[in-house]
C-alpha cells in the first residue's frame, strides 16, 4: 500500500463520469485529498511542482465505487471478517466505500455502536465505511430504533439486513417515522413463511435436485406489499435485493405512480443463475437464491433502462464449517467486494451494459441515494478514483483474495478487465502490479 500524499495527474486517460454524463478523453489532478480539476488537457505544465504524474493510457478513470450492501462481522464476528481485512479486500475491487450492515454482536441499534463502528473503522480500514443502522431493535422487526439520533450519529440509512420486517404497522411505522429525517429505509423483500424450508429457486432445477425451492413470490408479494405502504406514507425506500422479473414488474408500477422508491439487485443475480449451482456448489447457495436465466436477463435489462438503481456486492463471508456442509446444510452467501467490478464488466463486454451505467449503478447512484459525497469526478469531490484495466484477461485464484473468508462464487473463474489502482482520499491505497 502507498501512502504518498503528493499532487497526482491522472494523465492520457478515458474518463467516465456519470454525474456530469462524461464519457471521454482527459486528465485528472488530485491535490489534498480532493479532486482540482478532470477534463481533457489539463497536461504536465500546469500542475504544481512534485506532482506525481501517472500515464493511464489505455486505462478507465472513474469515480471510486460504493458498495451498498456489505456484511462485515465485526464487531462479534470478526472470524468472518474484519473493518481492516474488508477494506483491503474493497480496495482491490476498486470499492472506496463500503456500507456496512447492523447485523453484529451487538446489533448496530444504538448511537453508541455507531460511534463505535465510525471510530474503528477509521483507525483500521484503508477506505471509507459507514454504517446503515438497524431498523428495528435488535432485528426483531418488533420496535423501531431512534432514526434521528443513529441518522446524527452517522448511519446512513436503515434496514434489518437480510430479515424482513413482517409487521406491516411496524413498517408504516418506520417509513412515516424516517420521512421526518429524510431517512432511507432499505428492505429485504422476502415473505419467510413462502421462503420456509427453501434453499434454491422453486422449479425444475430444485426438483431435479431433490431440494426445497423458494418461489420468486415470496419476494414480489413482499414487495408489493411495502410500495403500498410508500403509497401510504409518503416514506423514501428501497429495496435491498431484487432477484426476479416479477419484483420488477411491481417496481415499475411504483415508479409510473410517482413513489420515491428505489432498488438494487447483486452483482451474483446479475452475473449467474441457478444452473451455476451444478452440483450443489454450496459457495452458490445465496439469501435471496439465484434465479432463472430469464429473471438474469430480466435484471441486467431493468439495470440498463435505470429501473434498477444499484448493483451492490451483498459480500457475506462465510467460514469453511458452515459452507463444507450438504446444500441445504450450508449457511448461504458468498464474498463479492474483490470480484463485484470484474464480474460486471462481463456485462460490458457482452454488450448488455454500458460502461458508464454499469459505473452509475456501482457509484454514483448509491452516492445520491445515500447523500454521500463521492460518486463523480467532479472538482472539490473527495478524491476517492478507481482505474481501471478493461482489458486484462486473469483467473481468480481464491488464496490471492485478501477476504478472510474464501466464499466466492467465481472460483477459478475467467475475467476480462481488472482494477489497475484505487485511491482514497488523495492516497494510493492499492496498485496491481
Amino acid at each position: 500500500m502507498l501512502t504518498d500524499r503528493r499532487p497526482i495527474l491522472l494523465a492520457n486517460a478515458r474518463l467516465i463520469d456519470p454525474a456530469r454524463d462524461l464519457d471521454g478523453p482527459g486528465d485528472v489532478l488530485i491535490a489534498d485529498g480532493v479532486i482540482r480539476e478532470a477534463r481533457r488537457g489539463i497536461g504536465t505544465a500546469g500542475v504544481p511542482e512534485g506532482t506525481d504524474i501517472i500515464n493511464c493510457a489505455g486505462k478507465v478513470v472513474a469515480p471510486g465505487l460504493i458498495d451498498m450492501r456489505a456484511f462485515v462481522g465485526e464487531p462479534g464476528a470478526d472470524h468472518r471478517e474484519t473493518f481492516a481485512s474488508a477494506s483491503q479486500a474493497a480496495a482491490a475491487g476498486g470499492i472506496t466505500t463500503v456500507i456496512c450492515q447492523p447485523d453484529t454482536k451487538p446489533v448496530i441499534d444504538n448511537s453508541a455502536t455507531v460511534d463505535f463502528i465510525m471510530r474503528r473503522s477509521r483507525d483500521t480500514a484503508i477506505v471509507n465505511i459507514h454504517p446503515m443502522a438497524a431498523l428495528t431493535k435488535g432485528m426483531k422487526g418488533e420496535e423501531m430504533t431512534e432514526f434521528g439520533l443513529l441518522k446524527a450519529a452517522g448511519a446512513v440509512a436503515f434496514t434489518d439486513g437480510d430479515k424482513s420486517v413482517i409487521n406491516a404497522q411496524v413498517m408504516r411505522r418506520a417509513l412515516t417515522y424516517a420521512r421526518d429525517f429524510d431517512a432511507l429505509i432499505v428492505h429485504h423483500t422476502e415473505d419467510p413463511y413462502l421462503v420456509g424450508e427453501g434453499v434454491m429457486n422453486e422449479g425444475e432445477f430444485a426438483s431435479r435436485r431433490g431440494l426445497m425451492g423458494i418461489p420468486t413470490a415470496s419476494e414480489a408479494i413482499m414487495l408489493e406489499r411495502d410500495m403500498r405502504l410508500v403509497a401510504l406514507t409518503g416514506g423514501r425506500y428501497h429495496a435491498a435485493s431484487l432477484t426476479c422479473a416479477e419484483s420488477l414488474e411491481v417496481l415499475h408500477r411504483a415508479r409510473d405512480n410517482g413513489l420515491a422508491v428505489s432498488a438494487s439487485a447483486s452483482i451474483n443475480h446479475v452475473t449467474l443463475n441457478e444452473n451455476d449451482i451444478g452440483p450443489y456448489r454450496t459457495f452458490l447457495k445465496l439469501s435471496p437464491p439465484l434465479r432463472t436465466e430469464q429473471d438474469r436477463v430480466a435484471l441486467v435489462d431493468a439495470i440498463a433502462s435505470g429501473l434498477i438503481d444499484v448493483i451492490m456486492s451483498d459480500h457475506n463471508p462465510q467460514d469453511v464449517e458452515v459452507k463444507r456442509l450438504p446444500f441445504a446444510e450450508a449457511a448461504p452467501g458468498a464474498i463479492g467486494l474483490e470480484t463485484m467490478l470484474s464480474a460486471g464488466l462481463r456485462l460490458v463486454h457482452s454488450g448488455e451494459v454500458e460502461l458508464k451505467t454499469l459505473i452509475r449503478a456501482m457509484s454514483t447512484r448509491p452516492a445520491e441515494l445515500l447523500g454521500l459525497p463521492g460518486g463523480s469526478l467532479r472538482a472539490g469531490s473527495p478524491a476517492d478514483i478507481v482505474v481501471i484495466d478493461l482489458d486484462t484477461p486473469w483467473v481468480l485464484d481464491p488464496a490471492d483474495l485478501k477476504s478472510q473468508c474464501k466464499n466466492t462464487p467465481f472460483d477459478e473463474a475467467r475475467f476480462t478487465g481488472r482494477v489497475a489502482r484505487t485511491i482514497v482520499s488523495g492516497r494510493t491505497v492499492f496498485e496491481h502490479v
